[in-house]
Parts: C-alpha cells; structure tokens; sequence
C-alpha cells in the first residue's frame, strides 16, 4: 500500500506522480491516470486547505481488481455539513470550491465520514471499467500500512470466503519491520490460503511449523459463521480484536508467543455475533488504549472508512500499522 504524507504543496506533486504510477502499473491507459492524477491533486489540496495537512493511502481495491481504492485522511476541524460541502462553489477557506465535486464526477464511488473537531477520511474508488455494482455494501476491508521509510509493510493480511459460506480471517505482523518481517508475514498469508478448511487452532500449527525460516510473525485468525452466529478466534503475538453489536463489545484472545519460534498454546476461543456485529483485528502498530465506544456511529459505515479512521486516530507512527475489518 502505498501511504504518502502530505504537509506542504510540494508533497501534492509527490503524491499525484506516486499514485498515477500505481494506476499505470495497474494498466491505466493515459485519459484513465490522468483522471487519477486530478483526484489525487484535489484530495491533496483538501487536505491542506482544510484539515492542516495529512495523509494519502493508495491501493489496488481488493474487492475490484482494475480499481484503485484512494483514501485522505486528516485530523482538522472536520466538515459541519458534509452535503453543502459537495456542492460545487462552496468553500470555507476561499478556495473555488469545486474540490470535492469534481471528486464525487470522476470516481466511481466516494464515502466521506467527517466529525466536528475529529477530523475528515475521504474513501474514493475508481477504475478502468464501468462500476455498474459499486454501490454493493462490502464486508471486508485491510489496510496494511508500512512503517514511515520503509518501502514494504511487514505486516499482511488475508480474508477468504469458504465454500460453506464461512469466512476466514488472518493478520500477521512479521517480526520488526522492512523485507525480512514482510516476507514472514506473507508467508503466513500464503499458508493461510493453502489451507482454507482449517480451524483457527489447526491453522496456527500449521503456521508455526512453515514460519520456522522465517523471523516469525504475530498472528491470529479468526473464523466467522454468519449463519450460525459465532466467531471462532485463535491468536499467538500481540495482534489484537475485539467485536462489536448490540450487546456491546467483547475482546478477542491471544497466547503470548511468537509463530515459528516459540508458541507453547494454539488455542481457540468461540465468541457470539448478535445484531450489527462488526469485527476488528489490529496490529500493535496501534495503540490498544482505547475502546469502540470512542467512536460513535463509526461502526455503521463501509469497512474501509471505518479501517481508514481506526488507522489515522491510533496509529503509533513508529512501526508498520494493519487494521481488518468484517462487518455483517
């Protein structure tokens, strides 16, 4: 994922070229990027005419291989009303005010989540080819973020949906940071797709033992049956979860341990969903301090704004950050 810092006007034009060049590796032809570098442009000068600078996310979108998912982030004033700000001509800070229109004109989707005081994210999508089902409420979201400097992130996630309707969950933080820790948590994410049908406890052994080359790696698993209505979780390391719903918020369990050195328990625990219920699992590249309940209303919304928020609010800033999110 490429995460790009944006504090001045010299970091809009670093962004705009890194981004184009992820969509022209992606297959953008020229009139495609060059709409992917005016997104880009005006999301940067958003960010530091509005929220005092910030940060750009990029990926290739998971979910729709020829898009890109584009993500802003800031921690400004946030937007009083989100509406008038998408109309064309309307500014509060004396620009033209046509930013975000053109934004919402040349993406196939964009979702802003904005809070008085707690700042903006800015989620847009596009690609190559007509979005005839971008609307589609999504499920599932990663960001996986690499530390800053670091050209790769040592940390990986995977999310597979079972033939039975079940779906498996996986992140892994490689031990430290850089290629030696993204290549053991890789690794984990490869094992993890080979063996789609294992249990969280079966799927840790067998991690442990293919991860013994490697630095090794924090990881957990979890794996959600939406018809039964249970969550089966199993973790060594410090990746931490929790669930949410109507009942409230439960945390999820993991063993001290590193897989492929030393993990003395592969154990897994079962957890209820009730109405609404929304999954996370983070990295210790974020602050466990604090607790859903912070963030009102966030929980209701796409997966990937509800990562992006979690992301930019809890990051410590010093080591490879992930977030994963399952929603019902």
């Amino acid at each position: 994922m490429e995460a790009l810092t944006v504090r001045d006007r010299t970091d809009v034009a670093g962004a705009r070229r890194r981004i184009v060049g992820l969509a022209a590796g992606m297959g953008y032809n020229e009139t495609e990027a060059g709409r992917v570098a005016i997104v880009v442009t005006e999301l940067a000068q958003n960010l530091l005419a509005h929220g005092g600078g910030g940060e750009i996310l990029a990926h290739a979108d998971p979910h729709r291989p020829a898009s890109i998912e584009i993500v802003a982030l800031d921690q400004g004033p946030g937007m009083a009303d989100v509406s008038a700000c998408l109309r064309d001509g309307f500014s509060t800070s004396g620009t033209s005010g046509n930013g975000l229109g053109a934004i919402h004109r040349l993406t196939h989707q964009m979702l802003i989540h904005s809070t008085k005081g707690g700042g903006t994210a800015v989620v847009v999508r596009m690609g190559t080819e007509k979005a005839s089902d971008v609307t589609t409420a999504r499920s599932t979201a990663a960001l996986c973020v690499p530390k800053r400097g670091e050209s790769v992130c040592g940390d990986s996630a995977a999310i597979v949906t079972r033939r039975d309707g079940r779906i498996g969950v996986l992140l892994a933080d490689g031990l430290g940071h850089g290629p030696h820790a993204a290549a053991a948590s890789q690794e984990a994410a490869r094992l993890f797709q080979k063996h789609p049908d294992a249990t969280p406890a079966e799927a840790l052994s067998i991690l442990h033992a293919g991860l013994r080359p490697t630095r090794g790696a924090a990881v957990a698993t979890a794996l959600i049956d939406p018809q039964a209505g249970r969550v089966t979780y199993g973790g060594v390391g410090n990746i931490a979860g929790f669930i949410t719903d109507a009942c409230g918020t439960r945390r999820m369990l993991s063993h001290n341990g590193t897989l492929g050195h030393t993990a003395r328990r592969m154990q897994e625990f079962h957890y209820p969903l009730h109405n609404r219920p929304v999954l996370v699992m983070f990295s210790d590249g974020l602050a466990s301090s604090w607790s859903p309940e912070s963030h009102p209303n966030l929980f209701s919304l796409d997966p990937t704004l509800i990562a992006s928020v979690l992301y930019r609010d809890h990051a410590r800033g010093r080591d490879d950050a992930s977030v994963v999110v399952w929603k019902a």
